[in-house]
């Protein structure tokens, strides 16, 4: 049955995202806030609203017991996470639809599976999809560990079976490090997910992060190509790309295929995310893990199809059938996203929460700007630090590179520190430019004080 009534249960710029997206759909919206988000855009935009709770995210935003309440009381029919807090828990998926309600995701079986790691690893090799060579699941303590590190060969990434984000992750060039860092790996792992489990893989040198969006109704499934997420600081993307100019077609297409199959062999239901590492040099990929939600990245995905995913994702997650077929999707030209977040970069990327000032918006053919901003308002210390994205559209990279410069030239978002300076420095670098970089580039570059003011001719 179509969704009517939809509860966001997130908030910031993908709330503001999702009620866009719904009332274009002519859907009614009910927004979930916590105290310290009452004055926050996407209350303001949605039809109704009500409080879960405190601030802190865990009596609010994490607290599924009170969102699920909140959404029955309300009258909501639809459940739509976002990404991040609640996005990827079973046990949240699982209790709304035993409340009655549709969930804008997979089941919660197939979360359940593919948020495992090993189970997802496990669901690509079973699909025939091409896997990192490491251990065959869980690895039983760090003796193990060390014989599956000896047979796939070192350098290897130790990673937490649960969860996602980068934690729990180390590098391990021989066995010493291995036996030094698995015990802190574990017990990063337990804390941050509550699962101490691990497994090994072989850690590719200087590979490109290349990810495919994928959409399923429960039965059929189809990609919208793929993403090229490379630069990140700390194992978080930065900027973002749509498609990946590093790939010939015949690999473009051999991955794709491979996500869709994938999707189809889990009976995948809404939008995913299916992630690799990629070879350049042997043209080899590798799935790495799926994410169950839809992406912070999405629009550049959207800039190149002309499909809006948010609007597909409640369509079939209310029941209908995917909407189009794979040969009716296509792509043009080149996108760019980057992520603009309450942090002053020349400062260690310090956290700068405060009130948002004078706001001077991009605007024109192939600029877009998703964000949760108005002038006046106070931007709470207690979340993450992700104002907004600014995307662009361009017939190639290097059109797309030079409309993203002179938006970055035009933003203004007054009384606070953003990171702005780090993409506009990015956008001029010559290795940037030459699409000439891997998932290991950008840290050492701003160890290399790129980034300092004198190093950019007093431009920030």
């Amino acid at each position: 049955m179509p969704i009517t009534r939809l509860f966001i249960a997130n908030r910031g710029e993908i709330a503001v995202r999702i009620i866009r997206a719904a009332k274009g759909l002519g859907i009614t919206t009910i927004q979930a806030y916590s105290e310290a988000d009452a004055d926050m855009l996407a209350v303001r935009m949605a039809d109704e609203s009500v409080c879960v709770g405190p601030a802190k995210a865990s009596d609010s935003y994490l607290n599924v017991g009170a969102m699920v309440k909140a959404a029955k009381d309300t009258g909501a029919d639809g459940v739509h996470p976002g990404y991040g807090f609640l996005a990827e828990s079973p046990a949240f998926a699982r209790a709304v639809a035993e409340a009655g309600m549709a969930f804008v995701g997979p089941t919660a079986d197939t979360i359940e599976r593919m948020g495992d790691k090993v189970a997802a690893r496990q669901a690509a090799e079973a699909a025939g999809v091409p896997v990192v060579p490491g251990s065959k699941g869980r690895v039983d303590g760090v003796d193990a560990a060390a014989a599956v590190a000896a047979e796939v060969g070192y350098p290897v990434m130790i990673k937490a079976a649960a969860g996602g984000g980068g934690k729990g992750i180390r590098i391990a060039t021989n066995e010493a490090d291995l036996r030094k860092m698995a015990p802190q790996a574990q017990a990063e792992a337990a804390a941050a997910f509550g699962d101490g489990g691990l497994y090994l893989e072989r850690a590719v040198q200087s590979p490109r992060h290349i990810e495919v969006q994928i959409m399923g109704d429960g039965t059929d499934a189809v990609h919208f190509f793929e993403r090229e997420c490379s630069l990140q600081r700390r194992r978080q993307k930065v900027w973002e790309e749509a498609g990946a100019d590093c790939l010939d077609e015949g690999t473009r297409a051999h991955l794709c295929d491979t996500a869709v199959a994938l999707a189809k062999a889990v009976t995948y239901c809404g939008a995913g995310t299916l992630e690799y590492l990629y070879d350049p040099a042997t043209k080899e990929f590798f799935f790495i893990e799926m994410n169950t939600r839809i992406q912070v990245e999405h629009p550049v995905t959207e800039m190149i199809t002309g499909v809006d995913l948010v609007q597909e994702m409640i369509r079939v997650c209310g029941g209908a059938k995917l909407s189009m077929q794979q040969d009716e999707i296509t792509r043009t030209g080149h996108a760019i996203e980057v992520r603009l977040n309450a942090e002053d970069p020349l400062m260690q990327f310090m956290p700068w929460p405060g009130v948002v000032g004078a706001l001077k918006i991009p605007e024109g053919d192939g600029i877009r700007f998703d964000h949760f901003l108005y002038e006046g308002y106070t931007i709470p210390p207690f979340y993450d630090s992700l104002l907004g994205k600014l995307i662009v559209h361009g017939a190639t990279r290097t059109d797309a590179i030079a409309r993203m410069a002179a938006a970055l030239e035009e933003l203004e978002i007054g009384g606070i520190k953003t990171t702005a300076p780090l993409h506009k420095a990015l956008a001029r670098a010559p290795s940037v430019q030459a699409d000439d970089f891997h998932t290991q580039w950008l840290e050492p570059w701003l160890d290399a004080g790129n980034l300092t003011t004198s190093a950019n001719g007093g431009q920030t």
